[in-house]
């Protein structure tokens, strides 16, 4: 999510207060496309993978991900005084693992390349919050994004020259792969929601060739929930990412057996998707605001102007009582924590975030967090 993305979030929830509610899109706040989602090391690396069995889902790597996404929205958000308190936070949830998310951006949407700004996480930034990250024991999954700067839906990214874009980010995805290596990342995803490029199979497959040269560790891409069944990748890679936005009821419940049930048509096309693939499928991206109705649009920043903590617990304990101890299932990161200080602009109470709501009290029933 770019400052433009975040001001226009601000300016999208005002006319939710005074029309009574609206619905824009996570990670492309303003917008009404679905495929815009929120998500708009200190060790050695860890040996290579062997190869998947044939005919099982993928189990090598990604098991039970008990995970919490930490964006950045500037440069040294990541060395801001709050990040070690942060990760202990989280690493309280029960949590296992943090994501992190350096975003470079593109000015139109045909564009040759990607550059950084004002708002990428730097690379000394990410050292450090990757330091203190595995000082609490947590472990790590790095996440690089393509936004636009317009804070439009990076679904709509198609470049003109589909071979000079796959150039750059190739050379992108490269840097933060050595990145990983270098600080003993145990996860890294090569795309995230790039809806418009994604069926492009020979171009992913050279950038996954080059990520590998670089970086032994797990590799996904977090596809999103309208994107996963045509990606025609996965085979290159260890884990299916799913961003896991989708709609649970039509109107605004907090009753947990009616969203479990809703789950349950989805997660069985799961199943069988996990089984052709041979893969195990990770929810590299999961959350709700505490918002009346959040469960009918869970990408939407601005549901409602009504908070509703349990809303966003019941949608919480529904996708964990729905998904685990399911063997395809590789866990959940779930988008996202506290932003940080002065970065917000959606209310805390209105937010992704579970801390201190009745969410952050599921997530510990359900991950044994102190």
């Amino acid at each position: 999510m770019t400052a433009v993305k975040r001001a226009v979030a601000v300016l999208t929830l005002a006319a939710a207060l005074f029309t009574g509610g609206c619905s824009t899109e996570p990670g492309s706040p303003g917008t009404s496309t679905p495929a815009n989602t929120p998500g708009s090391k200190a060790s050695s690396p860890p040996s290579t993978p062997p190869s998947p069995s044939p005919g099982a889902p993928e189990q090598r790597k990604a098991g039970g991900m008990r995970g919490i996404t930490l964006p950045a929205w500037n440069t040294d958000d990541y060395h801001s005084p709050e990040a070690g308190t942060y990760l202990r936070q989280i690493a309280a949830t029960g949590a296992q693992w943090v994501t992190f998310t350096p975003t470079w951006y593109q000015d139109t949407v045909t564009d040759p390349g990607q550059h950084t700004t004002g708002e990428t996480a730097s690379d000394d930034s990410l050292r450090h919050i990757i330091g203190l990250a595995r000082a609490t024991g947590l472990k790590v999954m790095l996440k690089p994004h393509v936004d636009l700067r317009d804070g439009s839906d990076r679904a709509r990214i198609r470049p003109t020259d589909a071979d000079a874009w796959f150039g750059a980010y190739t050379r992108l995805i490269t840097h933060y792969a050595r990145l990983a290596a270098d600080t003993g990342v145990e996860q890294l995803a090569v795309g995230t929601e790039l809806t418009g490029l994604s069926q492009d199979a020979p171009h992913w497959r050279e950038v996954v060739a080059a990520v590998r040269a670089q970086y032994r560790g797990t590799l996904t891409y977090a596809a999103n929930y309208d994107e996963y069944d045509k990606v025609p990748f996965w085979d290159a890679l260890d884990v299916i990412g799913i961003d896991a936005y989708w709609p649970l009821a039509d109107t605004a419940t907090t009753d947990e057996n009616r969203l479990r049930a809703a789950w349950q048509p989805i997660a069985d096309r799961l199943a069988a998707f996990s089984a052709v693939q041979h893969r195990r499928i990770l929810f590299t991206e999961a959350g709700y605001v505490s918002q009346r109705g959040t469960t009918t649009a869970p990408y939407s920043w601005t549901v409602s102007k009504n908070t509703d903590n349990d809303e966003q617990a019941a949608a919480y304990a529904a996708l964990l009582s729905a998904f685990d101890g399911k063997p395809w299932w590789a866990g959940v990161c779930w988008w996202m924590w506290d932003d940080w200080p002065g970065a917000g602009e959606t209310k805390k109470k209105l937010a992704y975030t579970p801390h201190g709501k009745q969410a952050e009290t599921v997530l510990r029933k359900w991950w044994g967090g102190s």
